[in-house]
């Protein structure tokens, strides 16, 4: 049975790893991650999750609202609970959410045998330079959404699994298979190889999405906002765009996702069937 251990002083070792959340997320947590609020730490906690949980930490005022959860847990992931004050001291900073937890990285994906062993219709999303946690985490959100089958992520993305990345693709990020390829790798070639057509979202030129009659296997590429694509993947990429009005000519990178995947799925591509709201 899970353990429920009260917490009353800020420096017990035990709780070591939510000390100063935010200095030490991007330095790095030795194979670990910190996932934050009652909703993702519920899709962490699922049966869909890639991560594997350590333990939470959690506000005396919220567990009887994640009681449900905690009978779910595996012993050996304890709780920690700790007023909210304290909490707070612990973490650095004001967690208004009051759930906290720490999970084991999933292990390091290859680019080729993740996308080679996905289904024989798919869609594939790649992110190339997108250094920006807020529209990683809507990439991994639309991807869920639409049924996209995995990220691929160049050497310059940041990471999927930084919290605030976690957060903002409301725990997407740990059930979407994802890989990131290596610095000399060629996305193209990689793509080519496991039967992928690479779709580069292009602001004007390229063929209008809706008139996109989608490939069985599909890989959408998405550049930083600003300096987009690289030139050499655009080049050598099947150019699409999405139709906007006059004097506008782009969108956020994590809204252009979405309307992309609503393209393709809407024509045939990815999942047999999405659920209707």
């Amino acid at each position: 049975m899970t353990a429920i251990v009260p917490i009353d002083d800020p420096a017990d070792p035990r709780i070591e790893p939510y000390v100063q959340v935010r200095e030490r997320d991007l330095a790095g947590r030795g194979g670990g991650l910190i996932a934050e609020g009652e909703v993702v730490v519920r899709v962490l906690a699922g049966p869909g999750s890639r991560a594997r949980l350590r333990s939470l930490l959690i506000a005396r005022p919220r567990l009887d609202r994640l009681s449900d959860l905690i009978g779910r847990l595996p012993a050996d992931a304890p709780i920690y609970v700790a007023t909210p004050s304290l909490m707070d001291r612990v973490v650095g900073f004001h967690i208004h959410r009051g759930v906290l937890a720490h999970a084991e990285r999933p292990p390091e994906a290859d680019a080729a045998a993740l996308l080679g062993a996905l289904p024989a219709r798919a869609i594939a999303l790649v992110a190339l330079g997108i250094s920006n946690h807020d529209n990683m985490g809507g990439l991994f959100r639309n991807a869920a959404a639409f049924g996209a089958a995995a990220l691929v992520l160049d050497a310059r993305c940041c990471d999927p699994l930084y919290r605030k990345a976690i957060r903002v693709s409301v725990g997407a990020a740990l059930t979407v298979p994802f890989a990131r390829l290596l610095r000399a790798e060629d996305p193209l070639q990689t793509l080519d190889a496991a039967g992928f057509e690479a779709l580069a979202l292009t602001p004007s030129g390229g063929e209008p999405l809706a008139d996109l009659r989608p490939p069985e296997r599909a890989a959408l590429l998405f550049g930083a906002e600003g300096p987009g694509l690289p030139a050499g993947v655009a080049l050598r990429a099947r150019k699409v765009s999405i139709p906007m009005a006059p004097g506008w000519d782009s969108l956020n990178v994590a809204a252009a996702s979405a309307v992309a995947l609503f393209a393709l799925t809407s024509h045939g591509a990815g999942p047999d069937r999405l659920t209707p709201l």
